[in-house]
């Protein structure tokens, strides 16, 4: 019989950031799911079956909240059906509160997730070019100002800002400072919208729901102003 050669050294798995962060989003959605009473990922899309769950969720809707935020973020799916349920639920001022909570740590999980996995590699094909260089140099000199100003847009792509700042030479921190000033107007009014929402469905008056929409056009028209004026001599 031939003798059976054992290899005489281990060789170690080298966990990479790529595995890590998919181990961090797989964990967060095992655990979103395993609290959301067998519930999918499509439930973030259905707005009486969010606001039917977190109002019969009792003490831990709060939390169950705040990280269906995180994982909407992680995962890409736009949290703004959120907010409005976190209104309709929680009311204007909590409803704020935690949404603005789970949407700021959820921001901040899908601008880590960009930046460790796929940083290095989108700056080694892209940041040579000119475009680049620009937008780079305007996010170095004021950051947290660039993403003050996105932010206040409350019909800015959420999750694409998310990772797009992933992408960029913008530090963490003032991404986080500006990420969570930024989006208290917006949410706001979000949250106030789901407030009314609610109550027009009820049968009480519409104005409150008008006054609210016309709030978000006005919020949606701030950038183009704050840019006029940075023009203006």
């Amino acid at each position: 019989m031939g003798s059976i050669k054992i290899c005489p050294y281990h060789v170690p798995v080298r966990i990479t950031k790529k595995i890590w962060g998919l181990f961090i989003v797989a964990t967060a959605l095992t655990v979103f799911l395993s609290m959301s009473g067998g519930h999918t990922l499509f439930v973030l899309f259905d707005r009486m079956a969010l606001t039917d769950f977190f109002a019969a969720a009792g003490p831990s809707s709060i939390w169950l909240f705040v990280l269906a935020h995180v994982v909407a973020n992680a995962v890409g799916v736009p949290g703004t059906l959120l907010v409005i349920v976190g209104g309709a639920v929680y009311g204007l001022w909590w409803g704020t509160l935690w949404s603005v909570a789970g949407a700021s740590l959820g921001a901040i999980a899908a601008f880590c997730l960009a930046r460790y996995l796929f940083f290095e590699r989108f700056k080694a094909h892209f940041y040579h070019k000119p475009v680049f260089k620009k937008l780079n140099t305007a996010l170095c000199t004021n950051a947290l100002f660039c993403v003050l100003t996105i932010r206040f847009s409350p019909i800015s792509p959420f999750n694409v800002v998310n990772f797009a700042f992933g992408l960029s030479p913008v530090p963490i921190r003032a991404y986080a400072l500006g990420t969570f000033i930024g989006i208290i107007p917006g949410t706001l009014v979000y949250t106030w919208l789901g407030v009314t929402g609610a109550s027009a469905l009820e049968g009480d008056s519409i104005l409150p729901l008008v006054v609210c929409l016309l709030m978000l056009m006005m919020l949606s028209a701030l950038p183009l102003i704050i840019r006029r004026s940075q023009q203006t001599p």
